[in-house]
Formats: C-alpha cells, sequence, structure tokens
C-alpha cells in the first residue's frame, strides 16, 4: 500500500499547531465539498482532506502517526510493522466524518486499524496505553551481512506539547545486526518504540534490514549470485580458477566444455545460516581483443581450423 502524508494534504508544516491544523481543514472541506465544488476530483479530495484531519486534528492519533518517522514520502511503497496499533479497539467511522464517502484508506487502517480506547479509567483515571510500535529502515553492505555488526542508529522520537505541536528530540541506541541476515527481515527491539501513554509500556522498534548494491555479489536470501569471467579455452579444455566468496577466494573447477550462462555451485558459501546459503557462479565466457595483427591471426588460424558454425540451428 502507499504511504500517505497527511501534512502534505492539509499543506501544513509537521510542527503546525492544532489551530493552524484546523483552519487548513477547513479552508479545503469547504473548498473540495461535492456539494458546491465544482474540481472534477472534489470528492476524492475531500475523502483525502477529511482522512488528514481525522489524523492530524486528534493529538493521540497524529503522535502516533509521527511516530511512523518522517523519511516516507507520498506514494512511497509502506509496510506497517507487526503489531501495528495493538492495544486499540475497532476505530468506526461515522457520517459526521465522511458523509456517503466511504471507508477510510488501507493506509489508514494499517496504523490505525483498532481505534484509541475510552482515555478515561474506572474513577475517572486515565487509562494506561501502549505506545505505537515504530518501524524503521537499517542499511547494511554484504560483507556486514554475512559476518555480524554493530551499529548506531539514531531516531526521532515525536513528542506532543502542551500548545499541540509535536516537537521530535532524538535518541541514539546501539544495534547489534546478526550474521546471515538477510534482504527484508524485520529485527523487533523490544520497548525501543515510543513511548506510553498515562505510564503505559512503549512500544516495540522494528528495524528493517536492506542490504545495498554490491559490486561483485547479489542475493537471493542467504544464497549469493556471481557472474563469473572466463577465457573460451577455460571452457572449452577446463581450468580450475580463483572465485571470490564473502568469506575470501577459493578454488573453482570449470569442467571441460562448459557454455556461458552455465551454473556453478559452492555449497555452503553464501550467508550464514542453519543451513547457510549458498553462492552461484554463473559462467560468462569473454573472448580477448583482437587489438594486434598477431592476435587476428590467431582468430583466422582458430577459425580454418574448427571450422565451427555457432548459428548452424538456426538455419531454416
Amino acid at each position: 500500500m502507499e504511504y500517505k502524508d497527511y501534512y502534505k494534504t492539509l499543506g501544513v508544516a509537521r510542527d503546525a499547531s492544532q489551530d493552524e491544523i484546523k483552519r487548513a481543514y477547513r479552508r479545503l472541506a469547504r473548498k473540495f465539498h461535492p456539494d458546491v465544488s465544482k474540481e472534477t476530483d472534489a470528492e476524492a479530495r475531500f475523502k483525502e482532506v477529511n482522512e488528514a484531519n481525522a489524523v492530524l486534528g486528534d493529538p493521540e492519533k497524529r503522535a502516533a502517526y509521527d511516530a511512523l518517522g518522517s523519511g516516507w514520502h507520498a506514494g512511497q511503497e509502506f509496510r506497517p510493522p507487526p503489531g501495528a496499533g495493538a492495544g486499540f479497539r475497532e476505530f468506526h467511522v461515522g457520517p459526521e466524518d465522511l458523509g456517503d464517502l466511504g471507508d477510510f484508506s488501507d493506509f489508514f487502517a494499517s496504523v490505525f486499524g483498532r481505534g484509541f480506547r475510552d482515555t478515561a479509567g474506572p474513577h475517572g483515571q486515565p487509562r494506561r496505553r501502549r505506545g505505537q510500535d515504530q518501524s524503521a529502515r537499517i542499511l547494511v553492505d554484504l560483507e556486514e551481512a554475512y559476518r555480524g555488526v554493530t551499529r548506531q542508529l539514531r531516531l526521532d522520537v515525536p513528542e506532543l506539547g502542551p500548545d499541540g505541536r509535536v516537537t521530535t528530540h532524538s535518541r541514539t541506541l546501539n544495534v547489534r545486526i546478526p550474521a546471515g541476515v538477510t534482504q527484508g527481515r524485520q529485527i523487533r527491539l523490544g520497548g525501543q518504540g515510543a513511548p506510553g501513554i498515562h505510564g503505559g509500556d512503549p512500544g516495540d522498534l522494528y528495524l528493517e534490514v536492506e542490504i545495498s548494491p554490491h559490486r561483485h555479489f547479489t542475493s537471493d536470501g542467504k544464497d549469493i549470485h556471481l557472474r563469473l569471467p572466463i577465457a573460451p579455452w577455460e571452457a572449452a579444455l577446463g581450468a580450475t580458477v580463483q572465485v571470490p566468496t564473502l568469506g575470501g577466494a577459493v578454488n573453482l573447477k570449470i569442467p571441460e566444455g562448459s557454455q556461458s550462462g552455465q551454473r556453478l555451485r559452492l555449497k555452503g558459501r553464501g550467508l550464514p545460516g542453519d543451513p547457510p546459503g549458498d553462492e552461484l557462479v554463473v559462467l560468462d565466457i569473454v573472448a580477448p581483443p583482437a587489438a594486434t595483427e598477431e592476435a587476428k591471426r590467431a582468430y583466422r588460424h582458430l577459425a580454418e581450423q574448427l571450422n565451427f558454425d555457432p548459428r548452424a540451428n538456426l538455419r531454416v
């Protein structure tokens, strides 16, 4: 699903006061109300404005939304952390919110799929509420994924002030990335999410691992892929060549008569685990350039001796 930038929808800054949000909402609601607007997309825009106001106009929902982080962009692919919205009952949207325009978006449902319980507990005491789970991406290179690494992560934590403005302060965490971590894996850090409300427990932080591109390898789960250039004579006659792996260079036997695109497997030479991944080597036959007269004579002699037509099977 796509990330919704509610601040952009209402045209306000992320540090806007609640009064500024209210004024922006009223102005846009009048502009795009389907009963009066002549805009061709008025109904869709009116629905978007109502949804944005339902979040930013409620200080608690706004704080929970801000806890997702500020690094997202409108339309960007969004995946909520596991347990997002935990601790809340179903959030119902009434006619006063949407008129006849239907439900809020899938993005809203993924973050606020369970609405907020009543703030008052027994005897009028505020209810304790668990903090919102947060998510963040952490970028590692393939060598770090292979051996594991400790990284320092800085988080921007939203905080709602008495004037209704949301401010942020930074905190740092030392995070251990285990050896063998794969692309897209989520690492849960219990109690490191948004703080609880009225003394409730903090939420969790989910780090999604992103592996940066490598100059030689590509990863697929725990398997590692490598395109290996070889000379024509190595392919024809067979050879033993050195091949890079994440754990260091190893010898690989090229079978006699090998072809481009042929795949060889180095078992257990991928990312560590139980079981470990493999390194899959794809052969790529590279012809040397005919850059000199001597090299050209060698190619002509080879053509005369072998009488080889690589396109024989294409004849009609």
